[in-house]
């Protein structure tokens, strides 16, 4: 009996072995998540710290990405709230055909930002666009993505003394953006995304930058900025609004 299972105790662990080698590691995932809370300071229409969160969802196959992001900032003093906002973004793109390895290929998208923000110039913005994307560069440690196409916006402003009962402005836009990734060092990353729309009534620049660095496997510290400025603003309201956070990051791959 003892001779028996000395025979399958040697003979189970190394035929394990040939199956599956000792440096063997899972297929990367199609599937991305990010999911993120911490600290954050407010300039702009709204001075004060709190906490926010954020999680961001992409499913990345040969043809087509999937896209999603939902950001929450929450702000309150001794007496009252003083930030609440929420940020949705959506994007749908489909590849076309001629991905090299360090010149990527181009894809066509549709994509909304809708935004809720109590305390801001603008209570309620709505974007819808579609467009032409291109990776400019698309190598190991580097990523350009450059976004034209035209696009939708609906903005409410916040209800001031002088305009105690606003009225929704809708408008045409041309929307424009730049997406930077650059790999630092093994752990550490920069992330810049530039976006600007044009329209008839209003124009906007956003700037939403940040540093990770990975502490251990898939968590990571990170700082960001978010910087938003508005052509045209209600009366009472500044035109540039800043978000500043430092957040841990976990990553499901």
């Amino acid at each position: 009996m003892f001779r028996a299972i000395a025979i399958l105790f040697l003979t189970f662990p190394f035929s394990a072995l040939a199956l599956v080698p000792p440096d063997y590691q899972e297929p990367p995932s199609d599937f991305t998540a990010e999911i993120e809370a911490g600290f954050q300071l407010n300039t702009g229409n709204t001075d004060s710290t709190s906490f926010n969160g954020r999680t961001k969802l992409v499913y990345d196959t040969k043809k087509t990405k999937q896209e999603g992001t939902l950001k929450a900032y929450f702000a309150a003093d001794d007496e009252k709230t003083t930030s609440e906002k929420y940020d949705l973004q959506i994007q749908s793109s489909y590849k076309l055909d001629g991905n090299t390895r360090y010149l990527g290929g181009g894809y066509v998208f549709g994509r909304g930002d809708f935004t809720v923000d109590r305390f801001g110039s603008y209570t309620q913005i709505s974007t819808v666009s579609t467009g032409y994307g291109f990776d400019a560069i698309s190598d190991h440690s580097t990523k350009l993505s450059l976004e034209v196409g035209p696009g939708y916006r609906y903005n409410m402003p916040i209800e001031t003394e002088a305009e105690p009962d606003p009225q929704a402005n809708r408008d045409v836009i041309l929307r424009t953006a730049i997406k930077f990734e650059q790999k630092l060092q093994e752990y550490t990353s920069l992330n810049a995304d530039l976006t600007a729309e044009a329209g008839e009534d209003n124009n906007t620049l956003t700037l939403d930058m940040n540093y990770k660095n990975t502490l251990f496997q898939d968590w990571a510290f990170k700082i960001g900025v978010n910087v938003k400025y508005t052509d045209v603003v209600p009366e009472g309201t500044k035109q540039t609004d800043t978000i500043t956070t430092f957040n841990l990051l976990y990553t499901f791959q």
